[in-house]
């Protein structure tokens, strides 16, 4: 273990905590929610459940059986998010509560997309499993991974490099953003995570957790590789050049937001300069997570390119990251007492994508800069993989605009997106949306910021799908699991 000279936190000898095993206690903010806080805080979130389900009213089958104008099975899901909201202590519990009952619901009312009854409801699951496999197998693979990362001391040599005071909290920051780019964002998130309970000793800021969310949501915004949504975009014909003008906002919504998060984080618990050694670096896990992360983007651009139309049948990505982890057991045993608790934050997201692919969403409003707009608060709430697919089927859009609309309004909300929710399981008192709403304020207004600086800056221009798709292409799914 490391001496830890002129450090706050003394960890005892021999005792090595995990990611998601770390005292929480140190990990609030020390100044507790106020009840009006507390109002406002759920108030704005039952806005945003509010915006989700007129967008869905819009867009349901008008035969629907509906509560004022809005289909029942909008309120359902509304009413599991508000749950989500107020209790943040049973959120698995609320989650799988709200799977079931629109299941239900749609099993003996309305049926499916794919059919009617409980034929129905297996052809949806039938039609899901892709994508909830590669989820599971990302977050609970990458929780490996960034346990790998840690106990390689590898982060413990990163306060030497970085600079002084807040500033090297928002250099953090932006490795996490520029790491997004070119991998999976939940791996980016994970390894900020991981980098940041070593650089400030386990004492991380509820807004600095979510500047790494944003930070990670906003790298991937400009690259057919960096998140899902782009991916989708590229395989249904979008060019590379088409989404990479995101950046423009993505670079903006990381100085509007990163700034104020890491000068809350440095008030809080500024960077712990380590004065005395430490472990020599285990280059074998630094390897090995190199090793996972050339699997996940070895095998995400392979399927795209050469095999598009097996995407859908096959999780492909999720099971090459496990086949490196199981291989490298012989190499660096894993630590499997942590993929319980990951399994258990992966079951939650995943009740909510399921209960958001149920929804009778048929269509969006007109293609424009605004209803791009809303998109993005739409997404913190709502799965962004169906919102991408209807536009992308819809056209008209200018798609790096819609890029950094789907990708970073995630980030608004602890569970809008996988990077969220996969922190949020490294760091369980994440899981509150009042807290996340009142320390994560600055994510809200650089999301407004850098969504209109890139409008007047390059103006809403739609583009046209320019790359050429082989003859009769497989529907359109999402090859990877991370939002």
């Amino acid at each position: 273990m490391a001496r830890w000279s002129g450090c706050s936190e003394q960890p005892r000898p021999g005792r090595q905590l995990p990611p998601g095993r770390h005292a929480t206690k140190h990990l609030m903010p020390v100044h507790p929610v106020s009840r009006p806080a507390r109002g406002i805080n759920t108030l704005a979130a039952a806005t945003g459940l509010l915006m989700a389900c007129r967008a869905g009213h819009a867009a349901a089958a008008s035969q629907a059986p509906a509560v004022f104008g809005i289909p029942v099975d909008f309120i359902l899901f509304a009413l599991t998010l508000l749950g989500v909201a107020l209790f943040h202590k049973h959120t698995l519990r609320v989650a799988l509560t709200g799977l079931a009952v629109i299941a239900l619901y749609k099993t003996g009312f309305t049926g499916f997309k794919t059919g009617d009854g409980i034929g129905g409801l297996l052809a949806h699951l039938a039609h899901e499993w892709v994508i909830i496999t590669n989820l599971l197998c990302l977050l609970v693979g990458f929780a490996i991974l960034s346990n790998h990362f840690e106990r390689s001391h590898l982060p413990l040599v990163l306060p030497k490099f970085l600079p002084e005071g807040w500033k090297g909290a928002f250099a953090l920051l932006v490795m996490v953003w520029v790491m997004s780019g070119f991998l999976d964002n939940i791996a980016a998130a994970l390894i900020g995570g991981t980098l940041a309970a070593t650089l400030f000793r386990r004492k991380v800021h509820i807004g600095y957790l979510a500047g790494i969310v944003a930070a990670s949501n906003a790298g991937g915004a400009g690259s057919v590789v960096g998140d899902t949504t782009t991916t989708m975009m590229w395989l249904d014909g979008v060019s590379p050049l088409d989404v990479l003008h995101a950046y423009v906002a993505a670079a903006v919504a990381l100085v509007i937001c990163g700034i104020p998060a890491a000068l809350q984080q440095h008030r809080y618990a500024p960077i712990c300069r380590d004065s005395g050694g430490h472990a020599p670096v285990d280059w074998s896990r630094v390897l090995i997570v190199v090793l996972i992360l050339a699997a996940a983007i070895i095998t995400n651009v392979t399927i795209n390119l050469r095999f598009s139309h097996l995407s859908h049948a096959f999780p492909f990505i999720g099971v090459a990251v496990w086949v490196v982890i199981l291989a490298c057991v012989p190499w660096r045993k894993p630590q499997w007492e942590l993929v319980p608790e990951a399994a258990k934050g992966s079951v939650f997201l995943l009740s909510l994508v399921l209960c958001a692919s149920m929804m009778p969403v048929e269509k969006l409003p007109p293609a424009s800069w605004g209803s791009a707009f809303g998109l993005g608060f739409i997404s913190s709430v709502f799965d962004n993989i169906p919102l991408t697919a209807l536009a992308l089927k819809q056209g008209g859009y200018d798609w790096g605009v819609l890029a950094f609309a789907v990708g970073f309004g995630g980030s608004m909300i602890w569970f809008g997106s996988s990077a969220g929710v996969a922190l949020s399981n490294m760091y369980p008192e994440a899981r509150s949306v009042g807290l996340w709403l009142r320390y994560g304020w600055h994510v809200p207004v650089a999301y407004v910021i850098g969504f209109f600086v890139m409008l007047a800056l390059l103006g809403w221009e739609p583009h046209e799908k320019s790359r050429i798709l082989p003859a009769n292409p497989a529907p359109v799914t999402a090859p990877a699991a991370a939002r």
